[in-house]
């Protein structure tokens, strides 16, 4: 486990992440954590408390490189949710487990489950986009996702309503998805968009210098403001990591 502005990272290795898709005795929740949810984090304490009390993974380029500076003798990788996604699917096509994907736009959940349908063809896969809803989300709202997860009956679940309601949302219905048989559940933010081709991902190299929030602010922008808040991560590395 890593701790770095005041977030517990236990989900280091990849290796880890995918056991988890073997052991049927208890429920995991995976948060994939970048610049924003650190931001995040740091000003709300109920999102911080659920990042800490579950598996966080490092997520964002920047953040990594930061945390390599701090715990530079230690082995970990970067694991993102649009990274993760195809690593677990690919997991659960072997084991016959069942994935259900919720949220994001309904286009990209569609084409999100052909693409992985296509990829991993053994694959038991099904989704759903709820209408747009601010959280916490009526009560006919819910029951219809929870009815939908019910018929399905996943063991594994990615949730991509955004921070921190998808945090939220899974928080707050943990009891009911663990009754349902769920074993897995991981938020993955925007992660439906890129697997459908909706958005790309930036190049290699542009991950790797830390500027893929920049390429995709260029392809959608209406990311301005989660861009510009980002910036606020720097604050608290200084505040919590630089005069500690």
């Amino acid at each position: 486990m890593l701790e770095f502005c005041g977030i517990y990272f236990k989900g280091l290795k990849k290796d880890f992440i995918l056991s988890l898709l073997e052991n049927t005795k208890s429920f995991n929740i995976i948060n994939t954590v970048n610049a924003e949810f650190i931001v995040i984090a740091n000003e709300n304490e109920r999102f911080r408390e659920i990042l800490n009390q579950n598996i966080s993974t490092i997520d964002g380029q920047i953040p990594y490189l930061f945390l390599k500076i701090k715990y530079r003798n230690l082995e970990f990788e970067k694991l993102s949710g649009s990274d993760l996604i195809f690593d677990i699917c690919k997991k659960a096509s072997e084991l016959k487990l069942k994935v259900f994907l919720l949220g994001g736009l309904e286009i990209s959940n569609k084409l999100s489950q052909k693409r992985l349908k296509e990829l991993f063809p053994e694959l038991i896969i099904s989704g759903y986009s709820p209408p747009f809803a601010p959280y916490p989300f009526p009560k006919q709202h819910n029951e219809k996702i929870l009815k939908n997860l019910r018929e399905f009956s996943p063991d594994i679940m990615f949730v991509a309503f955004g921070a921190p309601k998808q945090e939220f949302w899974i928080e707050d219905n943990k009891t009911l998805l663990e009754k349902i048989g769920i074993k897995l559940a991981i938020a993955v933010g925007g992660t439906f968009e890129l697997v459908a081709g909706i958005e790309k991902r930036a190049p290699k190299f542009i991950q790797k210098i830390g500027l893929e929030s920049v390429w995709r602010l260029y392809q959608n922008p209406k990311r301005f403001n989660r861009f510009v808040r980002n910036f606020k991560f720097f604050k608290y590395v200084f505040q919590k990591e630089v005069l500690k």
